[in-house]
């Protein structure tokens, strides 16, 4: 009886250790939430200060604190670390909210991450201001961009469109209040398309006009058709259909000088105009010539695209530019187009240089980060903006269809919108309408 109970606790001990080794790999939200929070912070807890010293991350106590220290509590006087505030375990990782101390800011954190993240062993630790002498520290216990799983509660809403997760577990959101005018480079089968289809998929669900420019002969936003307002599939559509946005934008100004406001979004809702966004893929095609004729063109398109994204943003029309390069070697005007952009998204590139070109003018720190991406971790990139801050992030897998789906679901909500309508693509009649129901994007696995 003795050797069955031993032998039957020797196999329990066995399948449990097996069952922990498969969820880590198969299932690593439930073996961080049994085994991977509970050990990570313990470790926290016992290395904190030391951890805080090793780094830099301390500073002298005040006068009056050290003479407290030293001839009150007969202590030996220590350097002080960031006060921890809040620990909190998610299903990724630990948020932890520390209070700095005088002397040291965000950036002193930032600039330690990646040593805090071996001290603790964890995938990764960035560093989020919260407010004027708080910081929290997000540290991910396991590679979330392996399997992406968007955050239930992303949805799109008020011109915010989740679009990828962050390496942090959170997700990564396309706000054109905020960032106005964005740039996406990446090379072929990176995930370029990927990223613009869940930006589609996103903004197809609210109240804005879609307007897009494919010169691929139309063969990746045909199928969106029945949410577009307007749809060019040639350099010389284009040249047009920017033409109509220009003069659109100009009405519009006249619209906000005659109510003495200088933004769309000041103006009562009956009477503000819908906003628009301007998808343009491959952008490269509209730069290039193959003539002599073709110049007076391209310069049209370049000037239109300038003044649209230079003054757009305040009348709500919203410019979505995506390519494989993008600097000066397409002519003149790229780089002053490109300055305008501030919003960026740099996928896998074949060359340094093009990840420059997206990165270096708004984070450099982040140019090597996007020169390593693997080539069998499509749809990751590297996102940034003006401010100087970046993170990692991967879209899901969302298939064209499924966006078309999506597209056929939310065609009511096209807007009456004159000026476009000669663009207006052409949507057969015995298209299939889908339930918004049917169109869930599947997680991205290695």
């Amino acid at each position: 009886m003795t050797d069955l109970s031993i032998w039957l606790e020797a196999t329990g001990a066995v399948a449990g250790a097996g069952g922990l080794g498969y969820a880590k790999v198969r299932a690593p939200r439930v073996y961080w939430s049994l085994v991977g929070m509970p050990v990570t912070w313990g470790r926290f807890l016992l290395s904190y200060r030391s951890t805080m010293d090793v780094c830099g991350l301390t500073v002298q106590p005040s006068g009056l604190r050290a003479f407290m220290t030293r001839n009150v509590a007969r202590r030996e006087v220590q350097p002080v670390p960031p006060k921890i505030r809040r620990i909190r375990g998610t299903s990724t990782g630990l948020r932890v909210t520390l209070r700095l101390p005088a002397g040291l800011e965000p950036a002193d954190l930032i600039a330690t991450s990646e040593r805090l993240r071996h001290a603790w062993g964890v995938h990764s630790v960035t560093v989020a201001e919260t407010k004027p002498g708080y910081v929290e520290l997000r540290m991910t216990g396991y590679d979330v961009l392996r399997r992406v799983r968007m955050p239930r509660k992303a949805r799109p809403r008020d011109m915010v469109v989740p679009v990828a997760l962050r390496e942090d577990g959170t997700a990564f959101e396309r706000d054109y209040r905020k960032a106005p005018m964005a740039l996406t480079l990446g090379a072929n089968h990176s995930g370029k398309s990927m990223y613009q289809r869940n930006l589609i998929k996103g903004l197809a669900q609210l109240p804005v006009a879609l307007v897009g420019i494919d010169c691929k002969r139309g063969v990746e936003q045909t199928a969106y058709g029945p949410r577009l307002s307007a749809l060019a599939t040639t350099p010389d559509e284009s040249a047009s259909l920017l033409a109509v946005l220009v003069a659109e934008m100009e009405n519009r100004f006249d619209l906000l000088k005659g109510h003495g406001v200088s933004d769309l979004w000041e103006l009562p809702a009956a009477l503000r105009p819908v906003p628009v966004v301007v998808l343009v893929d491959e952008v490269a095609e509209l730069f290039l010539i193959s003539s002599k004729k073709d110049e007076e063109r391209r310069e049209r398109i370049v000037t239109t695209l300038i003044r649209l994204a230079q003054m757009a943003r305040a009348v709500g029309i919203y410019l979505e530019i995506c390519g494989q390069r993008f600097g000066s070697d397409l002519g003149k005007g790229a780089t002053m187009l490109r300055a305008q952009l501030t919003g960026r998204v740099v996928h896998r590139v074949n060359d340094k240089q093009t990840a420059e070109m997206g990165l270096n003018d708004v984070a450099p720190d982040a140019v090597a980060v996007a020169s390593l991406i693997p080539m069998e971790r499509p749809g990751t990139a590297v996102a940034a903006d003006a401010s100087g801050g970046w993170s990692k992030i991967r879209t899901p897998d969302t298939s064209r269809d499924e966006v078309a789906a999506v597209c056929r679901a939310f065609a009511h909500l096209v807007p009456d919108f004159p000026t476009l309508e000669p663009f207006r693509p052409y949507v057969p009649a015995d298209m299939p309408a889908v339930g918004p129901s049917l169109v869930k994007a599947r997680p991205v696995t290695d």
